[in-house]
């Protein structure tokens, strides 16, 4: 559904997908090409009534935050991208990944390492 999104609300989300919560200044400073406040507020309610984002009460006002899990999120992402630029590779994306990369700290590369056991393993 994400991908449906109008532009300006897709970039709402996915900015708030990446602060995890904000209030609407907070979305508002973290957009690259910054909306009115109240513009910034009329998005996230279309969210909300669109069920991809859910409010509130906080200390500094109202609390946005999205409504589905952010794994979720990630993996339909990640899923799409996979489809759309590595003709479902999962191999060639992890490829292209780890190549954005100068290192990797240990625990990156072994976290990695089980990844691919597990992995052969489901396919054994």
């Amino acid at each position: 559904m994400i991908e449906t999104l109008p532009r300006r609300e897709r970039e709402v989300f996915e900015t708030l997908c990446r602060l995890e919560q904000g209030t609407t200044g907070a979305v508002r400073a973290a957009l690259a090409d910054p909306l009115s406040d109240s513009a910034v507020r009329t998005l996230l309610a279309r969210l909300e009534a669109k069920g991809l984002v859910a409010r509130e009460a906080g200390e500094g006002g109202v609390i946005y935050r999205p409504a589905p899990e952010p794994e979720i999120l990630a993996t339909g992402a990640l899923r799409r991208m996979v489809d759309t630029f590595f003709a479902g590779s999962a191999a060639s994306a992890a490829t292209a990944l780890l190549g954005l990369t100068r290192s990797l700290k240990p625990e990156e590369v072994e976290a990695l390492r089980r990844a691919i056991d597990d992995a052969g393993e489901r396919d054994a």
